[in-house]
């Protein structure tokens, strides 16, 4: 397990390295001021590249995680891992070359598909903390000899969590592409979807079917 944390870290680590540079460029070019709200007005091309950017970033991780190991748990535990990973170190690196965000409790665009993420700092950064969690649980038992099998419940259940947290960020969509006042995120709805999510990974944990890795 060493062994795959020390690659995919590394890997995730430098995505959030290049992710931070190509953000970095853009507000140096539409907020040379600092970023804030509202959002400035971009040419329409470059709002679809950037789109693009985002999916393809997407792509990149399934397609190194689509490589790692010999079992889909495993896969989408690698997935989990770099996904948190990235997202982390992304605004790490902003922190190191412009001093952003001032504080955790900052605002921000988090994503564009299908419409603006919006929310604090720290709830990007809880999700991801929870996903590297997950992974070295998975991985944690798969080392053990074990294979993880949620059952269809449990994973319409955890994705049930994920579309709760993602509705979370997206109450803000309409205020964010109009530039008016942005509403308050919506905490009782966000900490529901990750504690709903958190408490179906431990019953999958305890409850699943394992089964000994046959390789």
């Amino acid at each position: 397990m060493r062994y795959k944390l020390l690659w995919l870290g590394i890997f995730a680590i430098t995505m959030g390295y290049f992710e931070a540079t190509l953000v970095e460029y853009l507000r140096e070019l539409y907020y040379p001021e600092g970023f804030a709200f509202p959002l400035k007005d971009v040419p329409i091309r470059i709002g679809v590249i950037e789109i693009g950017r985002e999916a393809m970033s997407l792509v990149m991780i399934l397609a190194v995680s689509a490589m790692v190991g010999r079992v889909f748990i495993d896969r989408f535990a690698a997935y989990c891992f770099c996904f948190g990973v990235w997202d982390i170190t992304y605004y790490l690196f902003l922190k190191l070359f412009e001093g952003w965000p001032p504080s955790l409790a900052t605002t921000d665009i988090l994503f564009l598909i299908p419409a603006p993420w919006v929310g604090p700092v720290w709830a990007p950064v809880a999700v991801s903390i929870a996903l590297i969690w997950a992974a070295v649980n998975i991985w944690d038992d798969l080392d053990k000899g074990w294979i993880i099998k949620p059952t269809r419940m449990e994973w319409a259940l955890e994705i049930l969590s994920g579309l709760i947290i993602i509705s979370s960020f997206l109450v803000a969509a309409p205020a964010a592409i109009s530039k008016t006042t942005l509403p308050a995120f919506p905490y009782a709805l966000f900490l529901v979807g990750m504690i709903f999510g958190i408490l179906i990974f431990l019953r999958s944990q305890r409850h699943a079917n394992l089964i000994e890795n046959q390789g």
